[in-house]
């Protein structure tokens, strides 16, 4: 993916990757990181369902996969195909999913071995997200949705310090084991400064198939005490639902959209919430540039 650059020193290097990631940034409204200091919550689900019902609603969507180690995304999608190249020297075209709907994930990277392991250090991975960014001729996007690795190390760090307006959305259970992880990634957000779009509750309650009376599996209410202790928005409190397991396992997760269950109801709900959030900032961003060129 990277082009020809023979003279040129590590910073000079850098730095012209540097002007490419901000100018390939500066065609994108929003950049939503979708991240949890846990693993096992339903992160990646929660970010390729959100990337798909926003398609949907008809926005260009990017879905960018920087969980190196365990990528899910193509799997959740049953995603065909690799990288295509471009016709700009050096570039490549990420995988296109729906037509307003292209993703990126090392996955895509792999040829046919897909479970290689992926044995990186932190400056192989910081490498290869800017250039998930830089070398992909992205089309204009509405939103770019980032699934991240669990946890607040480099994978997170990379898109927070190369994405500075990013905004996270934190996922959770709502059992104190998760929680306590969550806070962690709360904690992450701001020191590093970047803004939390809300959290998402996940996993909360199963409708028995028998007798339809809730089950609380993993506690209940845990996320709605968090956001309201940390001043945040808890954007869902979305319930375990078989449909979302059976359906990624078999790579279909596309075709949830179609059913009607309270997961779906649910999860509509936030986008709709995300979408009046994110686009109206978009707006009046808009037209503050847009006064500030007046005067």
């Amino acid at each position: 993916m990277e082009a020809k650059s023979c003279g040129l020193s590590h910073e000079d290097k850098h730095a012209i990757q540097d002007v490419e990631i901000k100018e390939r940034l500066s065609h994108v409204k929003n950049k939503i990181l979708v991240m949890s200091g846990k693993g096992g919550v339903g992160k990646s689900s929660t970010a390729a369902y959100l990337a798909i019902l926003l398609a949907k609603k008809g926005y260009k969507i990017g879905l960018m996969d920087v969980d190196l180690h365990g990528p899910s995304i193509p799997r959740l999608l049953g995603l065909k195909g690799t990288i295509q190249p471009s016709s700009l020297p050096g570039k490549a075209i990420p995988v296109q999913f729906l037509p307003n709907m292209h993703v990126i994930s090392i996955e895509s990277l792999m040829g046919e071995n897909k479970d290689a392991a992926t044995i990186w250090r932190g400056p192989l991975k910081i490498g290869v997200i800017r250039q998930f960014i830089s070398d992909m001729e992205w089309p204009d996007l509405d939103y770019l949705i980032i699934d991240s690795p669990p946890g607040t190390g480099d994978e997170p760090l990379t898109v927070a310090q190369t994405i500075p307006d990013a905004k996270a959305l934190i996922v959770t259970t709502p059992q104190e084991i998760s929680l306590a992880d969550v806070r962690k990634s709360i904690n992450f957000c701001r020191q590093v400064k970047m803004d939390i779009l809300g959290l998402v509750e996940n996993m909360n309650g199963l409708t028995c198939p028998h007798c339809h009376q809730a089950i609380d599996l993993f506690k209940t209410a845990g996320g709605t005490l968090m956001a309201k202790k940390e001043g945040l928005r808890l954007l869902a409190s979305l319930p375990i639902e078989p449909q979302v397991v059976k359906m990624g396992d078999k790579g279909e997760l596309l075709d949830l959209v179609s059913l009607w269950n309270t997961y779906n109801t649910a999860f509509k709900k936030m986008v709709a919430m995300i979408e009046e959030t994110t686009m109206n900032h978009v707006e009046n961003s808009d037209m503050v540039l847009e006064n500030k060129l007046a005067s």
